[in-house]
């Protein structure tokens, strides 16, 4: 009878703590770790965890690779930027030496016109 009682006990205490009972490996602890890590319902779990990493890593990659077309397009428009100075700076300093009074009174004479050498008359209105 006490030997059936002693089986009555020991089943209600695991019945009472089914916790503890599995957290009781059979392997060493460094070993039961791996495994409790690695069983299906804890992989499964962290599913939605590996999604958001996997998420986060595109997003790096997308950010690295806009990044450097971005740099390329400042690049180019710097460039066009220095082209588009260098030509403003040369038609300037045309358009100012062909406005000096040599070089229109060369530009007119193929138009019969030459340049005034006295000064203009004044025309009055009398009465």
């Amino acid at each position: 009878m006490k030997n059936q009682n002693d089986l009555i006990t020991q089943f209600m205490q695991e019945q009472q703590d089914p916790k503890e009972q599995d957290l009781k490996p059979d392997l060493p602890t460094s070993q039961a770790g791996w495994k409790r890590w690695l069983n299906y319902q804890s992989i499964v779990k962290q599913i939605p965890f590996f999604l958001f990493l996997t998420l986060l890593a595109v997003i790096y990659i997308y950010n690295g690779h806009f990044a450097d077309k971005t740099i390329r397009n400042i690049n180019q428009t710097s460039k066009e930027v220095m082209e588009l100075k260098y030509e403003y700076k040369t038609v300037k300093s045309e358009v100012m030496f062909r406005s000096k009074q040599s070089e229109l009174t060369k530009a007119v004479i193929p138009l019969g016109l030459k340049e005034l050498t006295s000064s203009p008359v004044v025309l009055s209105e009398q009465q």
